[in-house]
């Protein structure tokens, strides 16, 4: 084996672990974006009456609410079945809690 060789096999070895590296840190940083949760005070949230525990909905302002609706059980509930938070197209790029409440709620099913 001469130096060319073992140059080439180490270079290739060097890229190969800077591409694993960085398709890690991509995955990261998108997993680290999508978890990021929608604030009550949040001006749309506010405007569809978003609340984190949907328990807390002010019946009053949104009669469309019902007794067990949540965002777990809404159609547009992104999260799985158990998960604490999921995402929501009503919120791109920011999840709602899964016992939550807005007014976009739509059955599921």
């Amino acid at each position: 084996m001469d130096f060319s060789s073992t140059m080439i096999k180490s270079n290739r070895r060097v890229f190969l672990m800077q591409v694993a590296t960085a398709s890690g840190a991509i995955a990261l940083a998108g997993t680290a974006q999508a978890q990021a949760m929608v604030a009550e005070t949040d001006a749309q949230a506010a405007a569809l009456g978003y609340k984190a525990d949907a328990t807390k909905v002010d019946k009053t302002k949104f009669p469309k609410y019902a007794a067990g609706q949540n965002c777990g059980s809404c159609a547009l509930y992104q999260g799985k079945a158990g998960d604490a938070a999921g995402g929501c197209p009503i919120f791109a790029g920011k999840q709602v809690a899964a016992k939550g409440w807005c007014n976009s709620y739509v059955k599921k099913g």
